[in-house]
């Protein structure tokens, strides 16, 4: 009988393709006395020996145990969980890395402690908690199964508690996280957990749960579990409410138009339906406090994609955004807020005027989320208000795959005098299907979707449908996809810069990890990409040829050597300045050597560049661009963001010297105030924009800001549009 017990394990082990599952889970005491968060282990609990314990290193390597070891203990009541841990160092330290003392810190570069929880065991969502040695706050959440570190948001906010207290060789950070902040099962047992620490000292990143280092440190493939002495239960009620109020004025220099000063008030409210199920309200919303948009030299033909900001989008955001691929879109919820003004045929912000949003788990396998929001008329400018409604529904299957089914529909409902209350003939609808494929190693990875849009028109060919798997292993990765994006597939809501078109990829990667001090990983790497359609035949492709090499430091640098041919089937001006364009119909093949630079994130100044020589269309180019950043301890960072883009193409075609200069200075006098001011000069639009926001958190998760934004004309500083806007809001949780 001893014989087949370590047989039976070895074989569960081998079809559960996780060593992570085998390792001991942490037990989480229930207590009855609420502890002090104050970052001093003084209570008897404290002093417990049910810690985890043996933290794995991730990097520079992911074979032996960390050499700054850590522990963690959690314990919890009926409203909070507790969490204690203690980074120790390997001798004296005075110094801790902080790039900032403002709440959401990321990067390699910060020391930090954070706690992943997994509340419903599906291995794809997650709620992140983290905190550095100086105390500093950052929450998230994780979609996706953190396969990539995109799929971390940190823009989520909500109310928590902690404190860090630094000593001689180790620091202790203690913090109470309401179960109210989380979704989980009503009676759950036991959540998928893990920890991560970030130490700049060591250049060492280590997990609780090993993780190869050939995937993402915040992956959810690897966990443990938390086992709680009793099942949880939420008792009472779960409602957030966020009222604002607000005063702005603007003045359009170049119209003649403005605004004096005007009060504004809305709210947002956050209702829990269940354990699990969050039901997000808002009323008349403001966005003047979110950061401006980081400008780009466009020398593309198609529209460009931004991200979302904006708060009340953003919690399960991945229940509507992720549905799609890159440029393949369904759903853009930046789409709802603009729209055309008539007059000068350009996009402007549109008021919304409510809006409602569900969404969470039904229970372990079924995730649902349907979203309402409702814009206004502007008779002056043209406007008709729109409807929006979004239904999404997603069914995890296997270990940690899932299929999701989409419905989006967008109706003009004008409310002012001038529209017809509802007007068929400008719907827009979209329906679609979406299977998501993730192994339970995390080796596999896919992506499948069929979507179908719907409009007044009847019209042929209006689908989308895609294919794409990938593979990687410790040295090995490759992918293949396929997409054939109809003519007149027209997702309104969506985010699809061009239609008609097939398109096929292809990717292959070889990792080596040599014994160095110097090097931690090198290799080669093709990636080759082919679009065409069947009147025109073949329109784009693009090839490159690289070698990657990481360094023990945290630097990585990459060369290139790129082909890439252009079909235009629209006139086109390769500088976007005004000159000649080239002909429709004319095709260009082009090489093109490139040079990617990430230096030490740990420095105290900092490098990210890029560099590309060659040919482009009918001449050549040269660009130059990238960010610098300095850091004056935590107090102060300083950053350029940069692009030089050196054109010359024959005549009649316009040669150009396109700049844009961003320099940014962030300031955080201490933890609750912070200004940030941002300047951008960009002269393919012949544009100066200065962008200053003061922002006080007076109180957790509430704030006072006061932002001025100025546009002018970068050779005479003639201003054409200004405003200054004043928010106050407040976190109540009732």
């Amino acid at each position: 009988m001893r014989l087949l017990i370590p047989l039976f394990l070895s074989i569960w082990v081998c079809f559960n393709h996780s060593y992570a599952q085998t390792l001991a889970p942490l037990i989480a005491e229930k207590i009855s006395d609420p502890i002090q968060i104050d970052g001093i282990l003084d209570e008897e609990v404290w002093e417990s020996s049910e810690w985890a314990e043996d933290f794995f290193q991730f990097f520079p390597s992911d074979t032996s145990r960390a050499a700054a070891q850590t522990k963690i203990r959690i314990v919890y009541d009926d409203k909070f969980l507790y969490v204690a841990a203690i980074m120790y160092n390997t001798g004296p330290r005075e110094k801790y890395v902080s790039t900032s003392l403002r709440r959401d810190f990321r990067g390699e570069q910060n020391d930090g402690i954070s706690f992943v929880f997994d509340t419903f065991n599906d291995n794809t969502n997650a709620f992140q908690f983290g905190v550095n040695p100086y105390g500093v706050q950052r929450e998230s959440l994780i979609a996706n199964g953190g396969a990539q570190g995109s799929d971390l948001n940190l823009a989520w906010d909500n109310k928590w508690y902690s404190a860090a207290k630094i000593h001689e060789d180790y620091w202790v950070v203690e913090a109470a996280i309401p179960f109210s902040t989380l979704r989980f099962n009503d009676g759950a047992i036991n959540w998928n957990v893990n920890f991560y620490r970030i130490d700049s000292e060591y250049a060492e990143r280590s997990t609780w749960t090993p993780i190869p280092r050939n995937f993402s440190i915040i992956s959810l493939a690897f966990s443990r579990k938390l086992i709680f002495i009793e099942p949880l239960k939420k008792e009472g009620a779960n409602i957030s409410f966020i009222p604002y109020i607000a005063a702005g004025t603007d003045k359009n220099y170049l119209e003649g138009t403005g605004n004096p000063l005007k009060p504004a008030v809305g709210a947002d409210a956050k209702v829990a339906v269940g354990p699990a199920l969050n039901l997000d309200l808002t009323f008349n919303p403001d966005f003047s406090q979110v950061e401006v948009d980081e400008q780009v030299t466009n020398l593309d033909r198609f529209e460009i994609f931004f991200p979302e900001r904006r708060q009340f989008f953003l919690e399960n955001a991945d229940l509507f955004a992720d549905f799609g691929t890159q440029n393949v879109r369904p759903f853009f919820s930046r789409r709802i807020g603009v729209d055309r003004d008539e007059r000068t045929g350009q996009n402007v912000q549109n008021q919304i005027l409510f809006g409602a949003r569900l969404s969470g788990k039904l229970n372990d396998d079924w995730r649902i989320g349907a979203m309402n929001m409702q814009t206004a008329s502007d008779d002056e400018r043209g406007i008709a208000g729109k409807n929006f409604s979004v239904a999404a529904i997603q069914k995890k299957i296997f270990s940690r795959s899932n299929i999701g089914a989409i419905f989006i529909n967008r109706e003009t409902v004008g409310l002012g005098q001038e529209f017809s209350l509802f007007d068929p003939s400008q719907s827009n609808r979209l329906a679609g299907l979406d299977y998501n494929l993730a192994s339970k190693d995390n080796r596999w990875n896919g992506k499948f979707f069929y979507h179908k849009t719907f409009q007044a028109e009847q019209l042929d060919k209006t689908y989308a449908a895609h294919a794409q798997v990938s593979y990687n292993d410790l040295n090995w990765s490759f992918g293949l996809g396929f997409s054939d994006i109809a003519e007149n597939f027209n997702p309104e809501v969506g985010f699809t810069p061009r239609r008609d078109y097939k398109r096929s990829l292809g990717a292959i990667g070889y990792q080596f990890f040599p014994v160095s001090n110097l090097i931690n990983r090198h290799g080669p790497a093709f990636e080759t990409e082919v679009l065409w359609n069947e009147n025109l035949g073949v329109t784009d492709e693009f090839h490159s040829l690289q070698y990657r090499v990481q360094f023990q430091s945290l630097s990585t640098i990459t060369l290139s050597v790129n082909n890439r041919f252009t079909y235009l089937f629209a006139p086109f001006d390769p500088t976007r300045t005004g000159g000649k364009e080239l002909e429709s119909g004319t095709s260009y093949r082009n090489n093109f050597f490139g040079l990617r630079y990430f230096s030490n994130p740990r420095n105290v100044l900092s490098v990210i560049g890029r560099l590309e020589v060659g040919e482009y269309f009918t001449g050549d180019i040269k660009t130059l661009a990238g960010t610098m950043n300095w850091r004056l301890g935590y107090l102060a960072n300083i950053s350029m963001n940069f692009s030089y883009n050196n054109i010359r193409l024959p005549e009649p075609q316009n040669s150009a010297n396109l700049f844009l200069i961003g320099p940014r200075i962030d300031l955080t006098f201490t933890k609750d105030l912070f200004w940030t001011t941002f300047v951008q000069y960009n002269n393919q639009i012949d544009n100066l924009n200065i962008n200053t926001r003061l922002q006080w958190r007076y109180a957790p998760v509430s704030d006072f800001f006061l932002v001025y934004t100025d546009n002018y004309f970068p050779s005479t500083f003639t201003s054409k549009q200004r405003a200054l806007v004043m928010k106050l809001n407040y976190w109540f949780n009732m």
